[in-house]
């Protein structure tokens, strides 16, 4: 029996959901922050790494050609995410940062 195409983008796309809740999280949080200027390239970042994981996540369950490019660029964002989110003490930031470099690694993988 031939192996399901989906079955190789199943840690992915799990790590790609994952990061994806915890940048629309973070970037709610940090609208909530007292000095919210402060956060703006974390917001832009997070918003940003949140919709290439959705994205990544429906052209790996339709097992799309284009998937490992987009994975490709979803960990690039990932990593930039990681690093801005890393740079801030807050609890949000923190597990974003955690859920981006997650994501980022499995990203590479499939892209690979």
């Amino acid at each position: 029996m031939a192996k399901d195409p989906l079955s190789r983008y199943l840690d992915c796309i799990a790590a790609c959901n994952a990061c994806a809740v915890a940048c629309q999280h973070c970037a709610a949080a940090c609208l909530q922050e007292p000095d919210v200027k402060q956060m703006v390239r974390c917001i832009a970042l997070d918003m940003d790494c949140a919709q290439l994981c959705e994205v990544a996540v429906a052209l790996m369950a339709g097992s799309s050609d284009f998937a490992p490019a987009l994975c490709k660029v979803c960990a690039q964002a990932c990593l930039a995410c990681a690093q801005e989110c890393g740079g801030h003490d807050m609890d949000h930031c923190q597990q974003c940062a955690e859920a981006c470099r997650r994501c980022a690694e499995a990203c590479t993988e499939v892209a690979a």
